[in-house]
């Protein structure tokens, strides 16, 4: 009898560009999925920035229930946070190696959706 793999995934990761971007489907899209964690009761990982789609789409996970973690680089926190309450939690890294060992410490799987260099980067990285 074969083994079956029931694995269910419960922290997601998702890793876009920092700007809203020009394509209004890209927004709605990014706040479709973020609804879609929500419902399944999912935890939300992303990198931590409180500006465009991060800030739209951690808000959207987080007023449906989900648990949101931003893990955030040090050098970016002032760039990336426009209050000093964060939503849900933030864990605050010294460097992208650190970042990416701590996403990978807290997700089942990884989301991408079209970003900008960093996002590249860490798809790479992670495919690496």
């Amino acid at each position: 009898m074969a083994a079956t793999l029931n694995k269910q995934f419960k922290n997601i990761c998702v890793l876009f560009g920092f700007n809203y971007g020009k394509h209004k489907e890209f927004v709605e899209a990014a706040i479709d999925l973020s609804r879609s964690i929500a419902e399944r009761k999912l935890h939300f990982v992303y990198g931590g920035g409180n500006r465009g789609l991060s800030k739209l789409v951690s808000e959207a996970a987080f007023v449906r229930g989900s648990q949101v973690l931003g893990i955030i680089l040090r050098a970016l926190k002032p760039l990336g946070s426009l209050s000093n309450s964060p939503i849900g939690e933030e864990l605050v890294v010294s460097g992208m190696q650190e970042r990416i060992i701590e996403m990978l410490n807290h997700v089942d799987a990884f989301i991408f959706l079209p970003g900008d260099l960093t996002t590249l980067e860490a798809l790479i990285t992670l495919a690496s």
